[in-house]
């Protein structure tokens, strides 16, 4: 395919699958597209495992990594530091939501003073551990998740000749990071899995553009936000976009890590079912709707604490909540959640990843031939 995504990246086909899923990563970057392997929460050592069993199994095929350093939060540049406090009022919350659902939650590792790997990951030395690893296997992308990214990573990316990409979900950011310096713009709506904003993707695809046009730059622009199927990509690179990225849609693939509870879910679930929440980072983020997003939602419930510090407030209990429902467990299973996007209402059939990019392919071509059918000769 003629977009300079295909060209900045080696790839075939501009479908850039987002996912903490190393099968999935292959499988993708195997069928055409572009696996990247979120590895924000990863210490340097697992990432490394990581990574090298990505480049023992990938065949030479591209792939990338995603990394989450944002320009704030709680306790960033801080001379000591010292382990964040946790209010008893949040962990007499979950305590609460927990043994209402019949989950016990009195060995949970919530102590006055927490650390946590992802904390540490954000921090510009965390993060500067993350590159180090990154960098040292053979990845053809490496993006950031929230903000523009650290000045380590666009200049080792511009070192290495690997394409920085950076998630935007405003017209102003997406210039900020322009002026930056980064290679590929990830325009995420607000129909999105995980972190994101307010607009529309209909809306703020085009409107990026429109603005990295006006002021000259030919940076692409990879849609994202509720993207699951070969037609709505087709629809935003007629909006602008040069490829999609997409996170959500392989979350209920054959070889996701999904909680098999929570994949159920997702495939029962209507565009309606998820909901954007602080509750589980700090920082809104779309996640499937469950008894666990409601209780932060209700009057009363504490206000989700800053990012990283609300994570350490879910992470532990609702992971214990995924171990208890894969169990049977009645009450984890009301509870679990995961994070997914409003594309949600349109995943109706668990495939395997690399079908998954051959119905985006067919799709895709369906789409364009349709749209060519409404010019006259």
């Amino acid at each position: 395919m003629q977009s300079p995504i295909c060209a900045m990246l080696g790839i075939e086909f501009p479908l850039l699958a987002f996912s903490h899923c190393r099968d999935v990563v292959i499988a993708v970057s195997k069928a055409g597209g572009m696996g990247v392997f979120g590895a924000a929460s990863l210490p340097p050592e697992r990432l490394e495992e990581e990574l090298a069993w990505i480049d023992a199994h990938i065949g030479g095929r591209p792939y990338g990594v995603d990394l989450i350093v944002p320009n704030s939060f709680a306790g960033k540049g801080e001379a000591q530091r010292e382990a964040p406090c946790i209010p008893d009022e949040h962990k007499a919350f979950i305590a609460g939501l927990l043994e209402k659902h019949g989950v016990d939650g009195s060995d949970l590792a919530l102590p006055g003073a927490v650390r946590s790997s992802l904390g540490d990951n954000m921090s510009d030395d965390g993060a500067a551990r993350l590159l180090e690893v990154a960098f040292r296997h053979p990845i053809g992308l490496i993006a950031n998740a929230l903000g523009v990214p650290p000045p380590l990573m666009l200049e080792l990316g511009k070192r290495h000749n690997v394409p920085v990409a950076a998630l935007v979900g405003t017209r102003d950011h997406a210039l900020a990071q322009v002026r930056a310096g980064v290679d590929i713009l990830v325009v995420a709506g607000g129909e999105a899995g995980g972190h994101c904003g307010e607009v529309a993707t209909m809306v703020l695809v085009p409107e990026v553009a429109a603005a990295v046009e006006a002021v000259g730059a030919n940076t692409p622009i990879l849609a994202a936000g509720g993207i699951v199927t070969g037609r709505q990509m087709a629809a935003a690179m007629a909006m602008g976009a040069h490829g999609a990225w997409t996170g959500s849609v392989w979350l209920t693939t054959a070889e996701a890590e999904t909680n098999p509870v929570v994949k159920e879910k997702m495939l029962a679930a209507s565009s309606r079912d998820t909901v954007r929440s602080k509750s589980r980072t700090g920082k809104p983020s779309r996640q499937l709707r469950s008894p666990w997003t409601d209780a932060w939602e209700a009057e009363g419930a504490p206000k989700p604490l800053p990012m990283p510090l609300q994570s350490l407030v879910s992470e532990p209990a609702l992971r214990k909540v995924d171990k208890l429902s894969e169990g049977g467990h009645e009450g984890a299973k009301t509870l679990a959640t995961y994070w997914v996007g409003q594309g949600v209402g349109l995943m109706n059939e668990a495939m395997g990843a690399a079908q998954v990019v051959q119905a985006f392919k067919e799709d895709w071509v369906v789409a364009c031939e349709r749209l060519n059918g409404f010019i006259g000769e």
